[in-house]
């Protein structure tokens, strides 16, 4: 009997060294790390040993050479791990997905790196970020695509206030990253140093360095915060999946982003709303091509124009269209179209203006829906000028705890 069992456990330890990586993490915290000094918790998987000159000689490591522009795409175990992960089942939909937005996306980076002089490649690390997504927000408030967190985007140029939020602008963020990414770049001399500080914050990649005596990532990657050192393994396996995915039988799915666009500039308050209506096209539609606007108003005004994307309109809706953009629409106006629609239909809900009533003075707060998650201070910096302090005292909380779904009002800035 006593045979029996030691054989039993033999062959249990057996399989669990042929398993393959024992933790796959969940799919949010693989491809949705915030970062820049205040990342949320990334697990790295558990490694299994390979025989001496397996990543030397690894078909892996000869497609990732074949790609290699200029960012180091280095092949070794840590890398093959998020191989593995992201094509794994748990990922594939995942990845089919991405690929089908990359379509829309990555002409957009590919221009914004092309006139910044980084590197294309590094649109890849969108996709560890955020996996293409504007409306992504990690727990500790990092927003958009690029996943900025609110100091580091106002350093780097991007607005936010009670109307808009540029981290979710494909455009200006990605100006933005390519702006963060080209500082680090210059202080490091190094790629993958600098996509690691992206992650991780500058700060923590010096300390690493100097503990290190070293300047390369492998060799300082013992001394980073431990989602930093799965960071950029999963940057390169992400690079290796896009290049290379119909090898492993995925097949992206379709982009139900308009392809053809235009772009305007508009000079006074347009109702997103209500220009959906005008073109006839789900609204939707324009809110995935204006991600930027909270309220589902096109703020503009003659000294500041704002931007706006719409799907290339057919001859006939030219003149209502025209119309539509230079009608005289007042403020009040264009927020009663908007006050009832949240802006990215994803469940999230964002701050709306709610009307006064006929003969009663204009309110001077907006309204919030509170977030899972949220705190008075992570609400506080979604809005120019807020304090927690201030909402508290607005709101007659006697603590700071909050509930999901409760309706805070908030000054306007």
């Amino acid at each position: 009997m006593k045979r029996l069992l030691v054989c039993a456990v033999l062959l249990f330890l057996l399989q669990a060294v042929k398993a393959g990586p024992r933790f796959i993490p969940d799919s949010s915290h693989l491809l949705m790390p915030s970062k820049q000094g205040a990342p949320d918790t990334i697990m790295v998987p558990v490694l299994n040993p390979a025989p001496v000159g397996y990543y030397k000689s690894s078909i892996y490591k000869r497609r990732l050479d074949s790609i290699r522009k200029e960012v180091p795409l280095d092949y070794n175990e840590y890398v093959q791990s998020y191989i593995d992960i992201y094509l794994g089942y748990n990922q594939r939909n995942d990845i089919s997905r991405v690929l089908g937005l990359a379509r829309y996306y990555f002409p957009i980076y590919e221009k914004t790196f092309h006139d910044a002089g980084i590197p294309q490649e590094i649109e890849y690390l969108s996709i560890v970020e955020s996996q293409l997504n504007p409306y992504a927000v990690s727990r500790v408030g990092a927003t958009g695509p690029w996943q900025f967190m609110t100091t580091t985007a106002k350093i780097y140029g991007l607005n936010m206030d009670a109307y808009v939020d540029e981290r979710r602008d494909p455009v200006q963020s990605s100006y933005a990253a390519a702006a963060y990414l080209k500082d680090a770049y210059q202080e490091f001399g190094d790629w993958l140093l600098a996509i690691a500080s992206y992650n991780c914050g500058k700060s923590n990649v010096i300390r690493a360095i100097e503990k290190a005596g070293a300047n390369d990532f492998w060799s300082i990657r013992q001394y980073l915060p431990v989602e930093t050192r799965g960071y950029v393994p999963a940057y390169i396996a992400i690079t290796y999946v896009m290049n290379y995915y119909k090898k492993h039988n995925i097949i992206p799915q379709g982009c139900n982003i308009s392809m053809k666009t235009d772009t305007v500039l508009v000079n006074k308050y347009i109702s997103l709303h209500s220009l959906s209506k005008v073109l006839s096209i789900d609204l939707s539609q324009l809110t995935i091509l204006n991600p930027s606007y909270k309220m589902l108003i096109v703020n503009g005004t003659a000294t500041a124009p704002k931007r706006l994307v719409i799907p290339q309109a057919a001859k006939e809706k030219y003149s209502a269209l025209y119309d539509a953009l230079n009608a005289e629409l007042s403020y009040n106006a264009a927020r009663q179209h908007s006050a009832s629609y949240t802006t990215d239909g994803l469940n999230r809900s964002y701050a709306k203006v709610k009307n006064s009533s006929a003969g009663k003075a204009e309110r001077n707060y907006v309204t919030y829906k509170v977030l899972r998650g949220d705190t008075l201070s992570v609400i506080a910096g979604k809005f120019e000028g807020a304090t927690a302090k201030e909402i508290k005292e607005l709101n007659g909380l006697k603590g700071s705890h909050l509930h999901p779904g409760m309706t805070l009002k908030i000054n306007k800035s």
